[in-house]
Formats: C-alpha cells, structure tokens, sequence
C-alpha cells in the first residue's frame, strides 16, 4: 500500500495525511524538477544560446529582454484560462512548452527563429508561477496550503542548487557539446515535470461558480489585494539585488575574489532550502502581513549593513563580515517569503484565483524587467546608493503591508488575527 505520510510542518512530525497526499507529492516532485531545470538554465543562458546559435551576446540580450517583455502581455491571457481550465491543465501545458522550447533551441538557425523559441519559454517561465499555485490553492486549504507552500519554496531551492552544479559540470565539456546536452536535459526535465502534474488526478470543480465577468475589474477594484501586490513589487528588488548587484558590489567595492562572492551566493541558497520549512512553521504563529513586514526590515536592516562594508572592513575581516551580512539577509528572506506567498494565495479567491495569481505574478515580472537597469545605474552611482535606495524600497513596502492589514479577513491574514472582513 502507497505510504501517505506527510510531514506536518505545524508539529514538526510526520502524521498521517488524507487521500489527497499522493497528489501533493507530485506536484512538489514535478516542483522539483522544475527547480533543477531553472539551476541549469538561469547561470547559463548567455552562453547557452551563445553556444547553441552562435548569435552575439548583444543580439541574445536583446532578444531575451523583448521575449520577456512581450510575455508579459500573455499573463492575463494565462488567468483567465486558469479560472477556466484549472491549475493543472494550464500547468502541464505551460510545462510541454518550456520542454517543447529547449528541445528546439539547437534548431534556432536564424534571429527570428531564437526569437520564437525565447518567446515560448518566457511564456511559459512567467505562466508556471500562477497556474502551480492556483494547483496549490485547489489541493489544500488554510494551514495545509501554507505547508505546501513552504515546502515548495524549501525544495526549489534545493534544485535550484543542484541545477546550478550541474550546469556547471555541463560547462566542462568541449565545444557546443555541453551546451546541447543542456538543451536535451532541460526538455527532459520539464518534460518529466509535466507527466508528474498529469498524474495528479482532476480536482473536482464546484457545481456552481460565481460569476467571473468583469474578472480582471474586479481585481483591480480589490483594494488589498493590489496592497499586496505594490508591496510585493517594492520588496521584490530586495531578493532580485542578491543575483544582480550583490557580486558586483562585494569584488568591485569589498574587494573579494569573484569565487568567495559565489560562495555568499551558496551559502544563502543553502540555508534557505534547510530552513526554508520550520521558519514557514514559526511565522505561521502571527499575522502573515506583519510577519512578512518583518521580513522586509530585516532586510532593510542588512542593507544598511551592505552599505557600510567598504569603508569598514578589509582582507579577512572583510569575509567574516560580508557572511555575518549575508546571514541577517537570508533570515530576512525566510521571514518574509512564508507569509507573503501565502498572503497571495489566500487573498484570492477561489473562482478567480487565476487572474488574482497573474496581477500578482506581474510585480514579480515586471520587477526583474526593470531590476537591470535601476540596479546598474545605483552601482555607478557609488557603493552606498544601491543599498540606500533598496532599504527605501522595502520599508516602504513593509509600511504598505501594515497599513493593509486593516482590511483583510481574518482567514487571509493568519494566525487568529481579528480583522474585518472586505
């Protein structure tokens, strides 16, 4: 008989889990491999393309920025045909078109065709996001939607960890030969985390839906929800800096050797996937909104740390330093991720969570479009403009989260919070 144990992240044990167990271990499985797919692509997408279409890096950058740009006009497009179709199918499709788009990156014999190709696979990168989670919000409900949530986000980015390395050893073979065996493991990849969805049998829908004219109106209308939403844009430049301008920042203004500022790197991914659940099991215990304000002060907190590291420490002092700071980051990260996915999910609802999901995906997209260019023009700016500017922008979505969290319901907000209705 099929084991359906699950860990129950508000105990910290494992206890018996209903006939819905089977489903969710798929679905983080194929969450899994997503992840491992993400570590292979996002460190090598440059070179990869490079490799695969010998196209110039300016032509890829472009391409790549106008791809992802013009995905964007698809999000709301992608809503809708959740409310309509569901999570899951909209999931498995978005996961057959990743796979279907890195299968035919070796084929990209002209500009047009990479362009195609980028397309499809931005398409279905932003769409992945909203349709796994309105899966999620099918699934589960109230504390266990926040379990699995958290699990998610632990084992994401423990493959995303495993990914990067296997990207790494991909780059030890001659040639262009590595970069195809790149392309052949990514549509295996996302191809195997399509079956994994489909194998999660149909959530049955309600009888009888509330009516979802006007759906994207309605949205917009919902003034907490887009609270949320700005708050997220806001807060989301703190996790983007990391990738960004953090290695920038620590070998040009520290001073660190390029392999010690990937380690900060690491060690963050690290930590994060090892204690992404049990932080997720101690913020459950207050109000999501404050909890994720939190997290952002914290964050806020160790920008201001950041800022100061130039002129304060140098040689090995300077590791021990910029550790400590990468430490008081990553626990700024743990506290607020938990809370503010679940705040987006829960807020939600039900017949329109998938244009809820899509509106809240795009401060996330629209954040990473714009993130290059303000993050580039505060680094030349100086070392300490970058950090001064991120600590505004995330105290001022801890603020927006507070001042939000007089109109949510009490379901959203957690933790027994007595708040009104909207």
């Amino acid at each position: 008989m099929e084991d359906t144990r699950v860990l129950d992240v508000a105990s910290g044990s494992v206890a018996p889990s209903g006939p819905g167990a089977p489903a969710r271990r798929r679905l983080i499985a194929s969450s899994l491999a997503t992840s491992i797919g993400d570590g292979i692509y996002v460190p090598l997408t440059l070179l990869f393309i490079h490799g695969l279409t010998g196209l110039s890096l300016t032509a890829i950058g472009t391409g790549l920025t106008v791809a992802g740009l013009s995905a964007l006009a698809f999000m709301p497009a992608a809503g809708v045909l959740i409310d309509r179709f569901g999570g899951r199918r909209v999931l498995i499709a978005v996961l057959a078109l990743r796979a279907v788009g890195f299968a035919a990156y070796p084929l990209a014999d002209s500009y047009p065709a990479f362009l195609t190709i980028a397309l499809l696979v931005a398409v279905g990168m932003w769409a992945s996001s909203p349709s796994q989670q309105s899966l999620i919000g099918d699934l589960a409900r109230g504390a266990e939607r926040d379990r699995l949530l958290a699990w998610d986000r632990s084992l994401r980015n423990a493959g995303m960890g495993c990914g990067s390395l296997a990207a790494a050893g991909m780059l030890a073979w001659d040639g262009t030969t590595g970069f195809v065996v790149a392309a052949e493991a990514l549509a295996s990849v996302f191809a195997v985390a399509a079956v994994l969805v489909a194998r999660i049998p149909p959530v049955p829908r309600a009888a009888t839906r509330p009516d979802t004219r006007g759906g994207y109106r309605r949205v917009l209308a919902d003034r907490p929800y887009v609270l949320l939403t700005t708050a997220n844009f806001l807060i989301a430049f703190g996790y983007t800096a990391q990738a960004m301008a953090l290695p920038v920042f620590l070998t040009r203004d520290v001073g660190m050797p390029d392999a010690l500022a990937g380690a900060v790197f690491a060690v963050n991914t690290v930590l994060v996937a090892a204690l992404g659940v049990p932080a997720a099991r101690l913020t459950a215990r207050a109000r999501r909104t404050r909890a994720a304000a939190l997290g952002a002060v914290t964050f806020a907190v160790s920008f201001a740390a950041f800022a100061l590291l130039p002129g304060a420490v140098r040689g090995a002092d300077a590791l021990v330093a910029v550790l400590a700071v990468a430490a008081l980051y990553t626990a700024g990260e743990l506290v607020h991720s938990a809370p503010a996915q679940s705040l987006s999910v829960q807020a939600a609802p039900d017949h329109l969570r998938g244009r809820y999901l899509s509106v809240h995906q795009l401060s996330w997209s629209l954040c990473r479009t714009v993130a290059p260019m303000l993050l580039g023009f505060l680094l030349d700016a100086g070392p300490w403009h970058l950090w001064s500017v991120l600590a505004l922008l995330v105290l001022t979505g801890a603020a927006i989260l507070l001042h939000a969290e007089r109109s949510l319901p009490t379901r959203t907000n957690g933790a027994g919070a007595r708040t009104p209705a909207t």
